[in-house]
């Protein structure tokens, strides 16, 4: 009744599959095989490609001839399920002897050398990794005088079997990307699991948010219940705009409050910090964003059936009441139904134009400008409600005080761009000569404004440089949307036409000069002096890391930026403990805990799509690698671990034999074939469960997430936070 299979070594997951999932697995099986086969009821080689997703051709030929077990040039689906029924469910000898097949080209019953290459050749192309030949030929080498124990010149199954047992992950699941095309959906994702939002962990975590929502949305409640009491006289309609207009009066002026950059950077440095979410304030300045939406449109509507109302009794049509002054609604000269049609049409379109799909798809600007009618908005609001002043006048000004703070700091001291590096993946790094009044911490950000490259718009960027680096500010910046394509773009010209002819003009030294410097880093890297304003510096979340005993920080691309400027941060402070010996020059860290530096124990996590995005910041983390003691106390103080998600999986069977040479290279050279780092570079996504539960065991103290890097993957790391009982922290901005 049921299908056995092979229990395989010890530790091994297999299990007996009962008769309704092996039914289930077959019809899944058959209902694919039917959609991709076509009427004549078999697979060709380019119908098994596009199935099977495989990049590289070799492995897509590789694994069609030995599926096609007659040899008729197609798979039939009694020789798919055949094959497909050893690779998902046979034992591991099955699996490694498949594996062996794909390597032994010839068929010859041994991969000698030149196969092997090709092998690892396809499986660089397949992970989407460059490397130089004679790299490739050191990875051979490698694996295969490991493998080659009896020194024969070829590698026999039981070598490879003997050689793979030696990599116990990799033993640990044998799959291929066709199990996974071919494998029914899981039942266990089936099941209903509790949600998120009402799990205990996820309201430990969010107390002070969810508390601070509890109190806003009591506030608007009873401003509403009281507004709506007093004007009880109007009707039911009128009541309902009145109480609506309140709650407007208030959130009108508190989602300005929730964006005083200035105020909240000073208030994390205080109390403060650990009873509100100032680390969330752009979340809630959203949330109060819709409510002001939502709060609109059921005032204007309220509005409208009262006037409906008004105008069966009365010598003015409907149409007079919502778009002319002849009522004479308002206190401002009957303006107040004008004004508000006017209000309602701004507001959707902010809304509109704040949406993630704007923002997020190259379109930075239409949210920047529309987002600037917010003066108009207030203006409106003062003609069109008489009481609004009473609101605004203490938050307005305030707001006012920090935008002339803002611009006078942004004015004073003549800031130069005095270099740029032009960098993979269209990352533009700016380097720009650092006042002396300028104080910042590290995971700051700033609002920067280029003339040359829009006169009147400011964009926000985490300082990627430390604090300690007293001489410049470094800014990463990525190119996606049109004001960060226009600055990459604007240093990819010839340097005759970007360096400022006036300043040139009156230098011909410094000209002379320059063209010497640029001359020697090449079109990518060039120094020049193009003027820029600077204003800030403004607090994060990530100001918090120092108060953390361990701190995981996790970049996602350029998301690493403001864990640069925190790395380099904290090597710094790391140094001052550092001892080193006279006469060896062996060091070692002394455990000192200071009142700036808590921290024990620092993971950083970074994941690239691909192998050129490392080269951003690789010789920063060579750096800091080769800061670090020879021995610390209780352990090492900063472990890096890098992840590439285009780089095939540990697991999959086509990066096998690649993972290995890496491994095996990595330990015989010291450092890792793709980003030269000490660290190796881990393929494919972390898997946060083992990465957090490790962390858990290491008992270093209370453990700090830090993130920067796309939302989708913070909801996945900040549910993994809430099941262990981990801070989490975000970059907004």
């Amino acid at each position: 009744a049921t299908r056995r299979v092979d229990p395989g070594p010890p530790g091994s997951d297999h299990i007996a599959m009962s008769l309704d999932e092996d039914a289930r697995w077959l019809e899944w099986v058959t209902k694919q095989f039917e959609s991709i086969a076509g009427d004549d009821k078999e697979i060709d080689l380019d119908e098994f490609k596009t199935a099977l997703k495989v990049k590289e051709s070799f492995f897509a030929e590789r694994f069609f001839a030995l599926f096609d077990s007659d040899g008729s040039s197609s798979i039939s689906l009694d020789e798919l399920l055949k094959a497909l029924d050893l690779l998902i469910h046979g034992s591991e000898t099955d699996k490694l002897r498949f594996l062996f097949q794909v390597y032994d080209v010839d068929g010859s019953g041994s991969i000698d050398p030149d196969e092997l290459r090709t092998v690892l050749k396809s499986c660089l192309r397949e992970s989407a990794i460059s490397l130089p030949e004679e790299k490739l030929d050191d990875l051979t080498l490698a694996l295969f005088e490991s493998a080659d124990k009896d020194n024969s010149g070829a590698i026999t199954f039981e070598e490879l079997k003997a050689e793979l047992e030696t990599f116990p992950e990799v033993m640990e699941n044998l799959t291929i990307s066709a199990a996974n095309w071919l494998k029914p959906p899981d039942l266990d994702q089936k099941k209903r699991q509790t949600p998120r939002y009402l799990t205990r962990a996820y309201w430990h975590n969010n107390s002070r948010k969810l508390l601070f929502l509890c109190v806003y949305a009591c506030l608007s409640l009873l401003l509403f219940v009281g507004a709506v009491l007093q004007h009880s006289y109007g009707g039911a309609w009128y009541m309902v705009a009145k109480g609506c207009g309140q709650c407007l009066n208030f959130n009108c002026t508190f989602v300005m409050v929730l964006m005083l950059r200035r105020c909240l950077t000073w208030l994390r440095a205080t109390w403060v910090v650990r009873i509100l979410p100032l680390d969330q304030n752009i979340l809630l300045h959203q949330i109060v964003g819709y409510a002001i939406l939502c709060f609109t449109l059921v005032h204007t509507t309220a509005h409208i059936f009262n006037f409906v109302q008004l105008s069966e009794g009365s010598e003015y049509s409907l149409w007079e009441y919502l778009l002319t002054t002849r009522p004479g609604i308002g206190w401002v000269k009957g303006t107040a139904s004008v004004t508000g049609v006017v209000l309602q049409v701004v507001i959707c379109l902010m809304v509109l134009c704040s949406s993630t799909f704007v923002r997020r798809s190259g379109h930075f600007e239409v949210f920047y400008w529309s987002h600037l009618s917010f003066v108009w908005v207030w203006s409106l609001l003062m003609v069109h409600c008489a009481n609004f002043w009473k609101w605004f006048v203490v938050p307005g000004l305030v707001f006012l005080l920090e935008k002339i703070v803002g611009i006078a700091v942004s004015r004073m001291g003549g800031l130069y761009i005095v270099e740029v590096n032009l960098l993979p993946s269209k990352v533009t790094h700016l380097v720009i000569k650092r006042p002396q009044f300028f104080h910042f911490k590290p995971g700051d950000y700033v609002y920067i404004n280029i003339p040359v490259i829009a006169k009147y718009e400011w964009h926000p960027f985490t300082i990627s440089s430390a604090p300690e680096q007293s001489d410049s500010l470094w800014l990463h910046v990525r190119s996606m949307g049109q004001w960060t394509n226009r600055l990459y773009e604007y240093f990819r010209q010839p340097e005759s036409q970007t360096v400022s002819h006036k300043r040139l003009a009156t230098s011909l030294r410094d000209r002379r000069q320059l063209m010497k410097v640029s001359a020697k880093f090449g079109e990518n890297h060039r120094f020049c002096n193009i003027k820029c304003y600077v204003d800030g510096p403004y607090g994060t979340p990530t100001r918090q890391i120092f108060a953390s005993e361990h701190a995981v920080l996790i970049g996602a691309g350029i998301g690493i930026t403001p864990f640069a400027s925190i790395l380099q941060s904290i090597m710094y402070r790391y140094r001052r403990r550092k001892q080193n010996c006279p006469n060896c020059n062996y060091s070692w860290c002394e455990n000192i805990k200071d009142s700036d530096m808590k921290l024990r124990k620092v993971d950083f996590i970074w994941i690239n799509r691909d192998q050129k995005s490392f080269e951003w910041f690789v010789s920063l983390l060579t750096k800091l690698e080769m800061d670090q003691a020879d021995e610390e106390p209780e352990g090492r103080f900063l472990e890096m671990h890098m992840y590439m998600t285009s780089a095939l999986s540990k697991n999959d069977m086509k990066a096998i034999g690649l993972q290995m040479a890496l491994d095996l290279l990595a330990k015989k050279e010291k450092r890792d074939s793709i980003t030269g780092l000490r660290t190796r570079t881990q393929p494919g996504r972390p898997e946060w469960g083992k990465v957090f539960q490790k962390v858990s065991e290491e008992n270093k103290g209370k453990v700090h997430v830090f993130y920067c890097g796309s939302p989708a993957l913070a909801k996945v790391i900040k549910a993994q936070c809430e099941h262990f009982g981990f801070n989490f922290y975000k970059e907004n901005f």
